[in-house]
């Protein structure tokens, strides 16, 4: 029988000793870093729990020159998107000793760069991102140059750098053929941050695409900072100015929603004389008064795959780009057929109008 004194500090040899086999077995196991028998995992974990070895307690018993953390940055926390992210990607990482350090950028390229930084500086094995532009990011350029695996999250495939994502582009295009099946003609893309997000740029450019295929106008492209996109008064002054717009495509679900308030506002109701159709399909959606009509996806499992490619890359496994995760369209009840009079709008105002001239607009009024 294998004694231990109670006073003393567990370690691996402690562990690899009561479960009778070497101490890099042990390692095996408990880190989860190789194959080993079915009975052998048996022993060492059974012999664990007996001796009270967490894995919490591997980083300091088993690697004395490795962090044992991953870092994980996103643009937002207040978003349930990237909320339910990390959660997966922590689901991903239980029982293999890693612990999980959690940065958010607020949608800013220097954010994402001192977070990086710091990540970096506290010793991280591996990073798990959401970025604003990781494909020109001079802060992913050093964690490459110094061999640091990698894993992003949301971005369309970029080469060289592994992702878990759905497809931006084939997910918009299926809210175009939705509006153009109910007869939407003047339609618009509402966007955060256009600029710094790829995600909304990919949406826009497939929901243009298949705009065209079902021959329908270019929808017009509204941006909006995070100030205006919670200020229903000015979006709804902004939608006051798109005359003849029967539908709205929303980059996010949180947008989507802040355009039903917006419509509100201005004495109209959705879908009757407005169509909102978001993306994400975060679980609120579903709890409105008029669910909300999205483009359904499964952020935590973009979270676990995420995380399994970076534990596949540490180990120093080759990792393919795996292919986009499913989505799924959520009718709810934000999407109506437009009223008659709208159906043929051949005739009046150009469309779509100019998104600078509005913002200009509304500057002035």
């Amino acid at each position: 029988m294998t004694h231990v004194n109670s006073r003393q500090k567990i370690t691996i040899k402690d562990v690899a000793r009561k479960a009778d086999c070497g101490i890099a077995t042990a390692s095996r196991v408990l880190n989860r870093s190789g194959p080993t028998s079915a009975e052998a995992r048996r022993r060492v974990e059974e012999a664990a729990r007996e001796l009270g070895f967490s894995f919490s307690a591997i980083g300091r018993a088993l690697q004395s020159s490795r962090s044992m953390t991953i870092g994980c940055l996103v643009p937002s926390l207040a978003n349930p998107v990237f909320a339910e992210a990390v959660q997966g990607v922590q689901e991903a990482l239980s029982k293999t000793g890693y612990q999980l350090l959690i940065a958010s950028s607020n949608y800013d390229g220097e954010s994402d760069c001192a977070a990086i930084a710091t990540l970096l500086d506290k010793g991280v094995e591996g990073l798990v991102l959401t970025m604003v532009a990781p494909e020109r990011s001079a802060a992913l350029d050093r964690v490459r140059a110094r061999g640091i695996p990698l894993s992003l999250m949301f971005h369309d495939p970029i080469d060289g750098l592994p992702t878990a994502h759905v497809d931006n582009f084939e997910a918009a295009r299926e809210v175009a053929r939705r509006f153009a099946d109910l007869g939407h003609r003047r339609t618009a893309f509402l966007a955060l941050r256009f600029s710094s997000s790829d995600r909304s740029r990919n949406r826009y450019t497939g929901f243009c695409d298949a705009c065209r295929a079902c021959g329908l106008p270019d929808p017009a492209l509204i941006e909006l900072s995070e100030a205006e996109a919670n200020t229903p008064e000015l979006l709804a002054t902004l939608l006051g100015k798109l005359d003849g717009l029967t539908a709205i495509f929303a980059s996010n679900d949180f947008l989507a929603i802040a355009v039903q308030k917006a419509v509100r506002l201005r004495g109209k109701k959705v879908p009757q004389d407005l169509s909102v159709v978001g993306f994400d399909g975060i679980e609120i959606g579903r709890l409105l008064d008029v669910p909300l009509a999205t483009i359904e996806t499964a952020p935590d499992a973009i979270g676990r795959q995420a995380a399994q490619t970076l534990l596949d890359l540490i180990q120093g496994k080759d990792c393919a780009q795996q292919p986009p995760l499913p989505f799924n369209f959520r009718a709810g009840a934000t999407l109506a057929p437009p009223r008659p009079e709208f159906r043929d709008d051949d005739q009046g105002a150009t469309w779509p109008p100019s998104v600078h001239s509005l913002e200009t607009d509304l500057k002035q009024g």
